[in-house]
C-alpha cells in the first residue's frame, strides 16, 4: 500500500501545533517537513525554530526535505529532531557523494530529490547508497502547484531497484490529489500538501487513502 506523508508547506503556521496534532491523530503514515533557504528556492522557511520545537516529539516517522544550498548546515539543524530520512536535492550540490556520507554520519537515512526537469537516470551513480528517492512532480519551493506527470521516472526507478536488488523508497511530492493519484500508484509514498492542510485534515487524509 502506498504510504501518505502530509506536508506542512501549505499548513497554517499561525496554528501549526494544532495542525500537527490533527496529523498525529490521523491515518497518515509519515510527516513531511519542507525546509527552504530562499536561495535554492524563491521562498524561505522563516520559522525553523518553531518547526524544531513543534516537530521534535511528533509520533509519526519524520521525512525532512531540504530545499537548500548549504545542505550540511541544515542537516546539523534538523538532525536534532531525529528524522527518519533527510533528503537533499541533486541540483543543489556538486558533490552528492560527500553529502550522502555526511548525512549517514549522523545515523540518519539519506534521500536525494530531483526536480521535474532532472532525468531519473542522473541518479544512477548514487542509487545503491540511497534509502529514498524523492521525485518532484512540481518545482521545489511552493505549495499548491499543478501536478506534472512523472510516471516514467517512477517506472524507471522501480525497474532499476528490482534489477539491481536495491531497497530505496520511491516518494513523489507535488500537486497530489485524488484526480492524479492513479499516476503515482507505483510509488511507495506520496507527499500531500495543500489538498490535506487546506481542508479538514483527518477527512482529507481518509479521502486520499480511498484512492490508493
Amino acid at each position: 500500500m502506498v504510504k501518505i506523508s502530509p506536508s506542512l508547506l501549505s499548513a497554517d503556521f499561525g496554528n501549526l501545533k494544532a495542525d500537527l496534532d490533527k496529523i498525529n491523530r490521523s491515518a497518515a503514515d509519515w510527516l513531511h517537513i519542507d525546509i527552504m533557504d530562499g536561495v535554492f528556492t524563491d521562498k524561505a522557511t522563516n520559522n525553523c525554530n518553531d518547526l524544531l520545537a513543534v516537530t521534535k516529539n511528533v509520533n509519526k516517522p519524520k521525512d525532512v526535505h531540504l530545499m537548500v544550498i548549504d545542505i550540511k548546515k541544515y542537516t546539523d539543524i534538523f538532525s536534532k529532531i531525529n528524522p527518519n530520512y533527510l533528503t537533499f536535492h541533486l541540483e543543489a550540490t556538486d558533490n552528492p557523494r560527500e553529502i550522502i556520507d555526511y548525512i549517514k554520519s549522523k545515523n540518519i537515512k539519506v534521500g536525494i530529490a530531483i526536480n521535474p526537469q532532472t532525468a531519473a537516470e542522473n541518479l544512477v551513480p548514487y542509487l545503491a547508497d540511497l534509502d529514498l528517492v524523492l521525485v518532484m512532480s512540481v518545482e521545489a519551493g511552493a505549495g499548491g502547484q499543478t501536478f506534472i506527470d512523472i510516471s516514467d521516472k517512477i517506472k524507471f526507478l522501480a525497474n532499476y531497484r528490482q534489477q539491481n536488488n536495491l531497497n530505496y523508497i520511491i516518494e513523489v511530492d507535488g500537486g497530489i490529489n485524488p484526480e492524479v493519484i492513479d499516476k503515482v500508484k507505483n510509488a511507495d509514498m506520496v507527499v500531500v500538501g495543500s489538498f490535506i492542510t487546506n481542508g479538514n485534515i483527518k477527512k482529507q487524509i481518509e479521502k486520499i487513502r480511498r484512492f490508493i
